[in-house]
């Protein structure tokens, strides 16, 4: 099994309510590299920058041009067909505040949604998205069979459309 090691690093305090931050990303990578049928460089590294909305609303108008925070952002390293060598795959900024209201707004633990949001900006970096009706299909799969293998129910469930970003 490919191993890869993520770098997790917190700069808002808001973080420290949810005490095993770190264990839930890495859990939640693990499974998404068992289950994502891509080949990694083994010992691979990635950036997990744990923000708030302030921070991730400055990002995502400077890289996206959208003026507000988002749940999550995802930077790829590189293009696809390079990852079995890269050993850097990108970055990815995940916002506090956006994350707590869309979980009670959906009625979701907290931490089954940040561990949704780790899977899905992880498969950012590898390729995948949601923009084409085909490969969000794909996508949200794997994404819901990921989960899954956590013990984390289907976060697609009783929702009309994705409102990942």
């Amino acid at each position: 099994m490919t191993t890869i090691y993520p770098d997790i690093e917190q700069d808002s305090a808001l973080w420290e309510q949810l005490i095993d931050a770190e264990a839930i990303a890495e859990r939640a990578l693990e499974a998404a590299v068992e289950m994502a049928g891509v080949n990694l460089l083994d010992g691979a590294e990635l950036g997990i920058l744990l923000s708030d909305d302030e921070h991730v609303k400055s990002v995502n108008q400077e890289w996206r041009g959208i003026d507000k925070p988002t749940n999550v952002l995802s930077f790829p390293a590189v293009e696809p067909p390079k990852l079995a060598r890269a050993p850097f795959l990108g970055d990815i900024i995940i916002a506090y505040e956006t994350v707590e209201r869309e979980a009670k707004a959906e009625g979701k633990a907290f931490a089954d949604h940040y561990a949704h949001l780790v899977v899905h900006g992880f498969l950012h970096l590898l390729g995948f998205d949601h923009i084409e009706e085909a490969d969000a299909d794909r996508m949200e799969a794997l994404e819901i069979a990921i989960l899954a293998s956590l013990d984390i129910p289907d976060p697609y469930a009783d929702r009309p459309e994705s409102a990942l970003g």
